[in-house]
């Protein structure tokens, strides 16, 4: 009797114990010798735990690195792709979105990868001002590409876009300094000159 309630204690105290317990049985008689009694978890879980720790991030957490194409790179892979006339260019969420306004009133928006060049997709954009866009533009002899091109003398290009508005017709440039620090710049349809956007407020 006293034999089954050691054993049942000893078995309680290794169910409830966490890890690895080994407890000893002890029989009735204290002449008998000690059988020892060992309950192992599975450590599975742990190993998964450490592989999972020490294994790669997922891609989706890892930030994306900045890209060595710049604006006008950009601006000339997406023209190598959809022909036309770039409008705009756009660093954002990861990749250049380029505006290009194709043959009649087709406007098309391609996407670049910013690493490598390469055109990831693109797709036909649903937009009116097509004939606004070819009045600015008539007459003027300094691309997007140009654009971007004169601009980078002031830092990283981010945005080149074109401003049909009024007589500030112009293309608009924005620059990052290496601090991070942002920039507007005006540069000239006919001249390719750049001046600091005064109405950057």
């Amino acid at each position: 009797m006293k034999r089954n309630i050691v054993i049942a204690v000893v078995t309680a105290a290794a169910l409830v114990g966490g890890g690895t317990a080994t407890a000893l049985a002890v029989s009735g008689d204290d002449d008998d010798a000690s059988t020892p009694v060992t309950r192992t978890d599975d450590d599975r879980d742990d190993r998964d735990d450490r592989s999972d720790d020490g294994g790669d991030s997922d891609d989706g957490d890892r930030a994306a690195a900045p890209g060595d194409v710049t604006a006008a790179d950009a601006i000339a892979a997406a023209l190598k792709h959809t022909p036309g006339t770039a409008v705009s260019a756009e660093l954002d969420d990861g990749s250049w979105e380029i505006d290009v306004l194709g043959k009649g009133d087709t406007w098309h928006s391609v996407r670049v990868d910013p690493g490598t060049g390469k055109v990831l997709g693109s797709s036909k954009d649903d937009e009116d001002d097509a004939a606004e866009v070819r009045a600015a533009l008539k007459g003027t002899s300094v691309t997007a590409e140009q654009a971007a091109k004169a601009a980078a003398a002031k830092g990283t290009v981010v945005s080149v876009d074109l401003d049909d508005d009024g007589d500030d017709r112009g293309w608009e440039a924005e620059t990052r300094a290496s601090g991070g620090h942002g920039q507007d710049w005006s540069v000239g349809l006919t001249t390719a000159s750049v001046t600091a956007d005064r109405d950057d407020d």
